[in-house]
């Protein structure tokens, strides 16, 4: 892995790479539940561009020309809502996914005072990834499927100078 690791806003362009890269990262998610019905596998090109194209915040993460990651952010009041956290399953391990979501945050610094997430309550990677970004779990709710999830949150400063 010699190529340097970027993350820079994506565009409609990158919707088809994003896709791929969230299908097949989402894939391990689908067997720990049993589950091919995960949103992030059902989720169209069509509705990827739509998020691309609209008002929310996506990343993405290269290494090199490749992508091998993404993130979306959407602003709501003064919380933004994180989802589709995905990295390609060659590159999970080596920081990637706290790089996107210490971008997305930065993104949308000065915004929001808060930022939620949710992913499955069993899911200890990821619950250990958000722990150690200063997430916290909040409340547990089931997903459309059934599958149990961990809402998690996490608290900032209010931007200064506002006023």
């Amino acid at each position: 892995m010699t190529d340097q690791l970027t993350v820079a806003p994506a565009g409609v362009a990158d919707a088809g790479e994003i896709l791929t890269v969230q299908r097949a990262a989402y894939l391990v998610e689908a067997q720990r539940y049993r589950d091919v019905f995960l949103p992030p596998l059902t989720e169209t090109l069509d509705e990827v561009r739509a998020a691309l194209a609209g008002p929310t915040v996506v990343l993405a993460a290269r290494r090199g020309p490749r992508l091998v990651g993404s993130v979306r952010a959407r602003i709501d009041g003064d919380t933004a809502h994180v989802g589709r956290l995905a990295v390609a399953p060659d590159q999970q391990g080596c920081g990637i996914g706290g790089r996107l979501l210490t971008a997305v945050e930065a993104a949308c610094a000065g915004r929001v005072t808060r930022f939620a997430l949710f992913t499955g309550a069993e899911s200890a990677e990821n619950l250990g990834l958000y722990a150690r970004r200063g997430y916290r779990v909040v409340a547990h709710r089931p997903d459309e499927n059934g599958n149990r999830l961990a809402v998690l949150e996490k608290t900032v400063e209010p931007a200064r100078g506002d006023g």
